[in-house]
């Protein structure tokens, strides 16, 4: 039975029977043997496996070559070579799956533009194998951190007729007959024959569904993809991403921000110590995974500013941003940047929002013209987190969404949770592929999901 070669290297042991699967990295043969570096994507490490030129499994090295798939029977023995203790000496090879001289990846350097042309291989490289076992072990942290503070993993809704931030940037789901849909009289496409009998959408967001849950169960979290319509080619954009929101009851932004907090520094500790080898090999290539920062970010405690005073901040540093900061705008990067690297020289939680700037459910402040709103930010991105305490009062809600003339057909079932039961509640979301981003260092957003979701992109 075969062992992964990371479950392989902690038991190495000269003289000690082996049985690996991977692909072949690269190859070589000198007169008397040859090299084959094999990797079956569960390390960073690669694994030298040696056939001496008398043994049989000697004759399969002709149809060896990169990208071939492997299985290689043979004892652990102490390598001569530089950079690793151990090699396997191969006693039976079993050649699972050729690889042409087409096979893309050969040993070279690729741009990550090239890379993303081949998603469904480039997990195979040392980039992407690193991020995406980094990716792996963040989700195991979200899970980890939340399930040890009590949290309930809830499961919201994918297809929803809420849309929950407001933006109208929703993918509509429908199983009507796009060439030919069914007409009312005065023209429009009959939902009512469709498949829910109303316009169904992806959702932006599991958070509404998450107050309620939240208000029955006390405290959840979701995680799970959420979709985006919005016709964007940033490196901070995609249509498909996860997000992670937990929701609390009984609680106010301060708690929100707590949480946010705690959760970050649990996250940032904690991955580093999972992935020294992945770490290691991303600070070496790329500039912005900078694993030292996240442990600063571990070991310090957050600063809080309001929003008003971090425009004070901005409005009086003397310097020519590309946005003008002015109250009453939404902070831009440029600003968040700014903030964190060089008034705070660290990560901030900005709080209290202009109500203007924010979603209709964020709870008003008794100044009338501010939200019980936090983001928090961090060096080099900037935005990372964005939470509130959501309006537990029914008359302010029906009076806000009146003002933004949001319809309140459909909603009556998120009007009921402050008419039975309504109490203090916050939550917060979070980017996964944001949070991957930042650990990472990647510069591009689709270099951090396996397969991105862009306007005009997609490609698997």
């Amino acid at each position: 039975m075969r062992t992964r070669i990371k479950a392989a290297w902690l038991k190495a042991e000269a003289g000690a029977q082996v049985e690996l699967c991977g692909w072949v990295k690269s190859k070589r043969v000198s007169k008397h043997c040859g090299f084959v570096m094999l990797n079956d994507g569960s390390t960073q490490k690669d694994l030298q496996v040696v056939v001496d030129l008398d043994s049989k499994a000697f004759a399969k090295m002709e149809r060896i070559s990169t990208g071939a798939a492997l299985r290689c029977q043979g004892v652990w023995q102490e390598s001569p070579g530089k950079g690793q203790d151990f090699e396997v000496l191969c006693e039976s090879m079993e050649v699972l799956g050729e690889a042409p001289v087409t096979y893309p990846l050969q040993k070279k350097g690729h741009s990550l533009e090239f890379l993303r042309e081949i998603g469904h291989i480039r997990g195979r490289t040392n980039t992407f194998g690193a991020v995406f076992r980094i990716r792996n072990q963040l989700s195991c942290l979200v899970h980890e951190f939340f399930q040890s503070r009590g949290f309930i993993w809830a499961h919201t809704p994918i297809v929803t007729a809420s849309d929950c931030e407001g933006a109208g940037e929703m993918f509509q789901v429908t199983t009507l007959d796009l060439q030919d849909p069914p007409r009312l009289d005065k023209g429009g496409v009959d939902f009512k024959q469709d498949f829910f009998g109303k316009p169904a959408f992806l959702t932006v967001s599991g958070q509404l569904n998450g107050e309620a849950l939240a208000l029955s169960m006390g405290d959840i979290y979701t995680f799970g993809p959420t979709f985006r319509a919005e016709n964007s080619n940033t490196t901070r954009h995609l249509a498909e991403f996860w997000m992670v929101e937990p929701e609390m009851a009984f609680a106010d932004l301060k708690d929100d921000a707590k949480l946010a907090e705690s959760f970050l520094r649990f996250v940032f500790q904690n991955i580093l110590e999972r992935c020294p080898e992945e770490f290691a090999f991303l600070a070496k290539f790329y500039p912005e995974c900078d694993p030292s920062g996240l442990l600063k970010i571990a070991e310090t405690s957050f600063q809080w500013l309001s929003y008003t005073d971090a425009m004070k901040e901005l409005t009086s540093a003397g310097r020519s941003f590309q946005f003008a900061p002015e109250w009453g705008h939404d902070l831009q990067t440029e600003h968040e940047k700014f903030l964190t690297e060089e008034v705070c020289k660290g990560p901030v939680i900005v709080t209290d929002y202009p109500k203007g700037i924010k979603a209709f459910y964020m709870r008003e402040n008794d100044d009338e013209k501010t939200v019980a709103a936090m983001d928090v930010l961090v060096p080099r991105i900037g935005e990372i987190i964005g939470g509130s305490q959501r309006e537990d009062r029914l008359d302010r809600l029906e009076a806000r969404m009146k003002e933004l003339s949001l319809p309140t057909e459909g909603m009556s079932w998120y009007l009921d949770l402050r008419r039975y039961g309504g109490c203090p509640h916050a939550g917060f979301g979070l980017g996964f592929e944001r949070l991957v981003q930042y650990c990472t260092g990647m510069a591009n957003i689709r270099d951090v999901i396996p397969f991105p979701r862009v306007p005009q992109g997609i490609l698997f």
